[in-house]
C-alpha cells in the first residue's frame, strides 16, 4: 500500500502542500535505486505554481516591455491554455517560493489571467540558472542581436569564462567578441534608452558608436526618441551624424592686382588645390614663405 501512495504522488507532482520535486533520500541498495528513480521522474513531472508564488531571477534579456506582445499572449493561452511549460527553481531563501529560470513573459500572463503556472522545478544554483536562461535565450528567434549582446555582457560581469558564455549561447568565442565589442563601446544606458532595436545588427551599432565619440552621455540619451525602439535608434543616429561641409566652389581663376592671370585656385570637399603660372617666381616664393604666412594667419585669428 505504502509503495502504491508512492506512486501515487507522482500523478499529480504540484498538489496543495509540495509542489516542488521531492529531494531522494541518501540510501543505498534496491530502496536507494528506487528512491532515485521516483525523485528522477518527480524532477521531470509538471508542477502547477501559483503564480503569486513566484519571483524573478537570472539577468535580463529583454530590453523592451511589449505590452502589445504580452496582450497577444494573454489572449493566446486564455483561448488556448499554456502549451508550454516555463522552468523555475525554488527559492534558495524561501522554501515557500520559486524563481523563474526562464518563461517570464508566460509567467507574466498567466499572473494576469490568475491562472497556475505549469512549470518545471529544478533544484539549480545561480551559475546553472544563468548557464540555463543562457541556452534557452539561444534558441529564441524573438530576442535581437543588442539583447543576446547584452545578455552575453552580463554573464562577463558575472565572472563567466568565455568558454562558459559560449556554451550557454551555443556560438563561438568569435561571435561572443563580436558582440562584446558593441556592449564594450555602447554605454548601457544608452542601449536602455534605445531599446531592443531588433532591426538593427552589429554593424549599425559600431557606426553609431564611432558616432558618439565625444557627445556627452545625457545629450544622447535625449535624442532617443521614438515610437519604437527601431524609430529611437534611428533618432540617434541621425542625431549624430556628421555636419555636412557647405558646397565650395569648384574652380576659380586668380588674377594679379593688375589683372594679369596668376593660376587659378579648385576645391573638393574638404581639400583645396592652388595652381600657379610659373613665370616671374612668385611659387618658389611662396613655397619658401609658406610657414611665416600661415603663422601670421594664426596670429591674426587668435589661435
Amino acid at each position: 500500500m505504502a509503495r502504491k501512495n508512492l506512486l501515487g504522488n507522482l500523478s499529480n507532482p504540484a498538489g496543495e502542500d509540495a509542489p516542488a520535486p521531492a529531494k531522494p533520500r541518501r540510501t543505498t541498495g534496491a530502496i536507494g535505486a528506487v528512491s532515485q528513480q521516483i525523485a528522477d521522474l518527480k524532477t521531470r513531472a509538471l508542477a502547477e505554481i501559483p503564480p503569486e508564488l513566484i519571483d524573478d531571477a537570472g539577468l535580463k534579456d529583454r530590453l523592451d516591455d511589449d505590452p502589445d506582445g504580452l496582450a497577444a499572449l494573454v489572449s493566446s493561452i486564455k483561448e488556448y491554455g499554456q502549451q508550454v511549460p516555463v522552468l523555475l527553481r525554488q527559492s534558495p531563501t524561501d522554501g515557500n517560493r520559486y524563481e523563474i529560470v526562464y518563461g517570464r513573459r508566460r509567467v507574466a500572463a498567466l499572473r494576469e489571467l490568475g491562472m497556475p503556472v505549469r512549470a518545471m522545478v529544478r533544484v539549480l544554483n545561480d551559475r546553472d540558472l544563468i548557464v540555463a536562461q543562457g541556452q534557452e535565450n539561444a534558441a529564441r528567434k524573438d530576442l535581437t542581436f543588442i539583447e543576446k549582446a547584452n545578455f552575453a555582457r552580463q554573464m562577463v560581469e558575472n565572472g563567466f569564462e568565455r568558454k562558459v558564455i559560449c556554451d550557454a549561447l551555443h556560438i563561438d568565442k568569435t561571435v561572443i567578441s563580436r558582440m562584446l565589442s558593441v556592449t564594450d563601446a555602447v554605454p548601457y544606458p544608452i542601449i536602455m534608452a534605445i531599446g531592443a532595436a531588433p532591426s538593427v545588427g552589429r554593424d549599425r551599432w559600431l557606426a553609431l558608436a564611432a558616432r558618439m565619440q565625444g557627445r556627452p552621455l545625457e545629450q544622447i540619451i535625449d535624442m532617443a526618441q521614438g515610437q519604437t525602439s527601431d524609430d529611437r535608434f534611428q533618432a540617434v543616429f541621425d542625431g549624430l551624424a556628421p555636419e555636412k561641409l557647405p558646397k565650395r566652389n569648384t574652380r576659380k581663376e586668380l588674377r594679379t592686382g593688375a589683372g594679369k592671370p596668376l593660376g587659378e585656385v579648385s576645391r573638393k570637399g574638404d581639400k583645396t588645390v592652388l595652381t600657379l603660372k610659373d613665370k616671374d617666381g612668385f611659387d618658389d616664393w611662396l613655397i619658401q614663405n609658406l610657414d611665416r604666412i600661415h603663422s601670421e594667419f594664426l596670429k591674426n585669428s587668435g589661435e
